[in-house]
């Protein structure tokens, strides 16, 4: 069994003080939820995994508080054992930031609790419904070289997910998370399984396949079983023993990656993915010290062994960036040495306009990692740092708690696949938006650069030539805007999360007001920036259910346009009053006086220090930002002048 997957291995390894933490963690006074998140991010076995949700059932017993994890509640359905894998999701989670909580119905229930209204999983209102099925769940009827009867096999049974899916929907409103089925070990025909129609290899490819183009277009999560299982061996991932003993899917060596799989699929659904890499450079980009070595020295070319190790890891950097993660650089070294390869090495595969944010000093690794948080706006939270070097990845665990800092063997050939195996930039969904993210980043450092000369706020606004555009929620934009539900943090008033299924809810409701936003200025496309939901409350008066905004445009007025928007339609619509609320959280608190700046009255507050705002619409005058309004979907489209 492949050790990087079994033993988790691009954790760090447990402390020996584990057991003793573990008991002292009732007595802690500092936030319990960092101390919980704190003991989950090594390399833990089932046993400790097992320990750790029992110490998270005593504290939720003793209703102690959880700050800042994310609470979460993930029913499961299955056709297999699933007692051993619940305290391995629930301390994997933690690892993750979340506090789940997990509904168990009784085993093989799965169509039941699905379809009946009041059933167990119905009833309890989960976030998500992991339907945790594998092959044997399948009606997987033998049609050997009949296409037509396989193809029946494999329309019925995506029909059936498909009525679990509706009735989930229908009944609680949850997301549905579907596994893909690992095939079974055992082939009939050998190497011809896999394209003769009708043998259960081929009947559950076709399935695998049918199932995730069902789960692309219906706002539903696939969780890639299969390939898991294909990655660590099928033979590895079934035991038949442990099957025919305890019906248990898989093999219990497996756990803490299955649970590790699952935790990180249910942070991306929160937004919790990361969303910058940041690259060490010497024997991590490259062989060799260039300060050293120099140009000619550096180990980065075809032909050479350990030149290709490292041009692999260049270029799973430059496949991320084309998805939308942003890279970075963080080494130790001079400026104008550490940029040499980058502009003059004929076989780098990266190259300077690749890189966001470029830091390369004599200031410790988290010093640098902090600077590039700060200059990308964005939370330490979403790094990740690559470093060959032990002592680095120590310092910034030490110092940086937040940032995930993979383990790297001593073999450099498999940096790239244990950062692969990490699955930090797991995703859910995809936006067209999120391949040019890496770019956003980039055009913002210019613009910083700009603000710099611009000589003033009014000056650099205007320079920008900025072009606002307002529309309602439509199926176009639903994947980005439940991504920016779900991911922003910090200018978010309420921090609401809200499904595929709950925004679809949303954009079809006519007594809902929402709005999605998108920017453009003279440096490109900044995509869309703000999400907004106003839902009818007392007679004439709108809640602000929820506002959020990208911190990449904070300090160009956008929320007082947005809020010009909301009064205008407010207005055409009879409103008198606007409601609004910010509930405080441990991210937010760059927007605790987003209100107060927009002109609303502080009406309550509350001892956990939520507020409560209001603002009369008649009279209302947000201020003015000089940008192009266009507001469209709304039966008529709108255009005005720079202002």
């Amino acid at each position: 069994m492949n050790s990087l997957y079994s033993e988790l291995q691009w954790l760090p390894r447990v402390d020996e003080g584990f057991t003793g933490k573990l008991k002292e963690i009732d007595g802690a006074t500092e936030p319990l939820g960092n101390l919980l998140q704190a003991l989950a991010l090594p390399a833990l076995d089932i046993n400790q995994l097992t320990k750790l949700a029992k110490a998270l059932d005593r504290l939720r017993a003793g209703s102690k508080s959880l700050s800042p994890l994310v609470p979460f509640k993930l029913a499961i359905l299955s056709n297999s054992t699933t007692d051993m894998i619940v305290p391995a999701l629930v301390a994997s989670a933690l690892r993750y930031g979340i506090a789940l909580d997990v509904i168990q119905p009784s085993y093989d229930q799965v169509a039941q609790e699905a379809l009946t209204p009041d059933s167990k999983v119905n009833s309890s209102k989960p976030d998500a419904v992991l339907f945790a099925l594998d092959y044997r769940a399948l009606p997987l009827k033998l049609s050997l070289g009949d296409p037509d009867a396989s193809s029946a096999t494999v329309q019925g049974t995506i029909g059936y997910l498909q009525a679990l899916s509706n009735g989930i929907k229908s009944n609680s409103n949850a997301l549905c998370i579907f596994q893909s089925f690992a095939p079974p070990v055992e082939t009939l025909f050998g190497s011809l399984d896999r394209a003769l129609p009708g043998t259960r290899r081929n009947l559950v490819e076709n399935i695998n396949r049918e199932l995730a183009d069902y789960v692309l277009g219906s706002g539903d999560v696939l969780l890639d079983i299969a390939g898991v299982a294909e990655t660590v061996g099928l033979a590895d991932w079934h035991n038949p023993q442990l099957w025919n003993m305890a019906k248990f899917a898989f093999s219990d060596e497996l756990i803490p990656l299955y649970a590790d799989y699952v935790a990180r699929t249910i942070a991306s659904i929160r937004g919790k993915s990361r969303k910058v890499l940041i690259l060490d450079l010497d024997n991590t980009v490259w062989g060799g010290v260039i300060g050293d070595d120099g140009l000619e020295g550096i180990k980065v070319a075809q032909g050479d062994a350990q030149g290709e190790a490292h041009l692999a890891v260049q270029r799973m950097a430059l496949d991320l960036r084309q998805r939308g993660i942003v890279l970075a650089v963080s080494s130790k070294n001079t400026d104008e040495i550490a940029r040499q390869p980058f502009e003059k090495h004929p076989e780098m595969l990266l190259k300077l306009d690749h890189i966001a944010v470029f830091q390369a000093n004599w200031n410790d690794k988290a010093t640098n990692i902090q600077a590039i948080a700060n200059e990308l706006s964005l939370g330490l939270d979403s790094m990740v740092f690559l470093d060959d070097n032990p002592v680095e990845r120590g310092l910034v665990r030490q110092l940086l708690p937040q940032v995930a800092v993979p383990e790297l063997p001593e073999e450099a050939a498999f940096y790239a696949r244990t950062l692969a195996a990490g699955g930090y930039f797991e995703a859910v969904a995809f936006a067209t938006e999120d391949l040019k993210r890496a770019g956003f980043y980039q055009d913002n450092a210019r613009r910083v650069t700009l603000q710099k000369q611009a000589g003033g706020v009014d000056a650099y606004l205007a320079s920008l030539d900025m072009t606002i555009q307002f529309q309602p929620f439509d199926v176009t934009g639903r994947a980005r805007i439940v991504q920016l539900i779900n991911k922003s943090n910090q200018y978010n008033l309420t921090t609401r999360r809200y499904t595929d299924p709950e925004v679809a809810q949303a954009e079809a409701d006519p007594e809902v007001f929402t709005l999605q936003v998108r920017l453009t200025d003279v440096f490109g496309d900044n995509g869309m920036i703000s999400v907004l939901i106003c839902r009818p409350g007392e007679p004439e008066v709108w809640e602000i259910d929820t506002w959020l905004m990208s911190c990449r445009v904070l300090g160009r007025k956008v929320e007082h346009m947005v809020l010009r928007e909301i009064l205008e339609h407010a207005r055409a619509a009879g409103i008198k009053k606007l409601l609004g609320v910010y509930k405080p959280t441990d991210r937010n608190k760059l927007v605790m006086d987003h209100y107060s700046k927009l002109g609303f009255t502080n009406v309550a507050e509350e001892e956990s220090g939520l507020t409560r705002w209001e603002l009369i619409v008649e009279g209302a005058a947000p201020e003015l930002a000089p940008m192009k309004v266009v507001s469209s979907g709304f039966g008529t489209v709108k255009e005005t002048t720079l202002v």
